[in-house]
């Protein structure tokens, strides 16, 4: 049974020969590379990788935490960048208000606008980096809030991707479940990870339970956020399998349903992956 990894870093890794082998050896059949490199100057790596792995296709985007490099020449490289037809969406953007260091919000807004903007002109889907500053060390909190990182990132989702008619993704979706209906809403699929399995996230698994079936998709944001019983290690998309699993018991369906299920959602997203897959 083949299964997809719908996010993952594979430029993090000195051994991608050893992980893109144990990645099909677990049955993982198309991994989507995420193309944010270290920043912008190294945002190429991933679709550079799609070009010489079939089974890998890649995003191109600048993280939230990047934003300060947003510069009109960087938007007009990722403009060209997301015009390469192995590149299936840009991302992964979004808002982070959680380190103290990252940009400012007025920085990290006008950023993701623009990528909005070059995402709808190559009329590709967008997949979303979302952190509130809910958990963050208090300085971090002094200077992000009150303001609500899914607050504004749905208005401004409504606001500026919305009128494209374009789909996305909500990925290693860590919010409630009206933050999840307001996703779906917006035309989002939700995207869970190896967090999904960690004890802690109720809320998470509740959103999990009971979103539409035919709306969420299995990442492993490798080589983070490693699932139970390999957290705290070095994740890999072989472990892709793993939270699918999870996902499956908890919502009481078997796993061969969640992988097929999955792995045909990500194909009606990405319609381009199915015939070159």
């Amino acid at each position: 049974m083949q299964i997809i990894d719908s996010h993952c870093h594979l430029d993090d890794y000195e051994d991608l020969a050893g992980v893109i082998a144990r990645a099909e050896q677990a049955g993982v059949g198309t991994m989507l590379a995420i193309g944010i490199g270290d920043g912008p100057d190294t945002m190429h790596r991933a679709l550079e990788l799609a070009h010489q792995h079939s089974q890998v296709f890649a995003t191109v985007g600048i993280h939230p935490q990047e934003t300060h490099q947003a510069t009109e020449e960087n938007l007009t490289r990722l403009a060209a960048l997301a015009a390469d037809p192995r590149c299936v969406a840009v991302g992964e953007i979004g808002l982070d208000y959680y380190h103290l260091n990252n940009p400012g919000i007025p920085t990290q807004q006008a950023a993701f606008i623009a990528q909005m903007k070059v995402a709808g002109e190559a009329r590709k889907p967008i997949t979303i980096h979302c952190r509130t500053s809910e958990l963050a060390i208090p300085a971090a909190k002094a200077k992000y809030e009150p303001a609500d990182a899914w607050e504004d990132l749905l208005r401004l989702i409504a606001e500026h991707w919305t009128p494209t008619g374009l789909p996305g993704i909500m990925h290693c979706f860590s919010g409630n479940e009206d933050q999840a209906a307001r996703s779906l809403a917006a035309g989002f699929y939700l995207s869970f990870a190896g967090n999904l399995t960690y004890p802690k996230s109720t809320t998470i698994q509740a959103v999990a339970r009971t979103a539409p079936l035919d709306r969420i998709l299995v990442e492993t944001d490798a080589p983070f956020l490693s699932p139970i019983p390999h957290r705290g290690e070095q994740n890999e998309p072989a472990r892709t399998a793993i939270t699918a699993r999870f996902l499956a018991e908890i919502r009481g369906i078997s796993y061969e349903e969640v992988a097929a299920q999955t792995t045909a959602n990500f194909h009606t997203l990405f319609s381009c992956t199915r015939t070159t897959a």
